[in-house]
């Protein structure tokens, strides 16, 4: 297939960013491609060699995953088209032959010990943990005899010829990975009334309030922030910039506003897309903040400048 039908993600083959691919409909239509980190698969779309790549973006249980964070916030710009989520829960798979009481080695993504760690200390409080780049590629570095045990989905088991010796394994209910399904800049798609905007923004001067100038733009607009996580820029101690998910669609005015905002004091800002939110869920707007109050107010202010107040 050509790059245009080609969609690369977090593999190898058997992880849960598959999995959660899948569950898109033009998935069935499209050559999937695993990479071998978030970096390569995004790189693969910047170099025209995927038209797009799904990668985990954020978890219920560890918040960020810094890796796509930082890759979406530097290098040349991409952009955020879809969202998935996708409930976890890990299973212990081992080799065949394999009881609870031999499993002395474990191993999986450094995002998944945290989801599991009450479980290993109740049921293996001795087993070693040393994470791998991906849950997928524990299950094969347990194929390979590496590890006892790898945590990683169940349906990873038959593509690694190993047993889920035991499954349904979480330490929080209802656990959920946010993946984001990422392209080449282009035009945002149509508002759908239930919509997520995500942003890159950085800091000028470190002063009192800083934070809360840049976050008032989007308050006083009556834009609810879903997400705001700090990074390092890379550019010294105390240098930091901010990304963000806020409920609307770049052409919300309140959210557009925000964002002229965020560009007016800001050194620099990065529009990371405009998406239907996958909860389907619609914001609750305060009074003010509609497009038709926007409107009606930029029309009094004509009306105010013409002597017709």
């Amino acid at each position: 297939m050509s790059p245009a039908s080609r969609y690369t993600y977090l593999g190898p083959e058997g992880t849960f960013t598959e999995a959660a691919l899948r569950t898109l409909p033009e998935a069935a239509t499209r050559e999937l491609v695993p990479m071998v980190s978030v970096p390569a698969a995004l790189d693969a779309v910047r170099n025209g060699e995927a038209a797009a790549a799904l990668v985990p973006i954020e978890n219920s249980v560890e918040g960020g995953v810094t890796a796509t964070l930082d890759e979406l916030a530097t290098g040349a710009p991409l952009a955020i088209y879809r969202e998935v989520l996708l409930p976890i829960a890990f299973a212990l798979l081992v080799r065949p032959g394999t009881k609870l009481a031999d499993v002395k080695t474990v191993t999986g993504h450094p995002v998944a010990q945290p989801q599991v760690r009450k479980w290993l200390a109740a049921k293996l409080p001795d087993a070693v943990w040393e994470s791998a780049a991906s849950n997928a590629d524990g299950a094969r570095l347990v194929q390979e005899g590496r590890f006892d045990g790898a945590f990683a989905g169940e349906f990873a088991a038959a593509t690694y010829g190993l047993k889920p010796l035991v499954t349904a394994i979480h330490d929080a209910a209802n656990a959920q990975t946010r993946f984001v399904l990422v392209g080449r800049p282009a035009r945002p798609s149509a508002p759908t009334g239930a919509d997520k905007t995500s942003a890159v923004f950085w800091l000028g001067d470190d002063h009192p309030g800083a934070l809360l100038e840049l976050l008032q733009e989007f308050a006083v607009r009556g834009v609810n922030l879903v997400r705001i996580e700090s990074r390092p820029t890379g550019e010294g101690i105390g240098q930091y910039c901010f990304s963000i998910d806020a409920e609307g669609h770049i052409t919300d005015r309140r959210v557009g506003e925000a964002l002229m905002g965020l560009k007016r004091i800001c050194p620099k800002v990065r529009f990371l897309g405009s998406y239907p939110r996958a909860d389907e869920v619609a914001p609750k707007l305060r009074k003010g903040t509609t497009d038709a109050e926007f409107t009606e107010a930029a029309d009094w202010l004509s009306r105010a400048l013409d002597g017709r107040g």
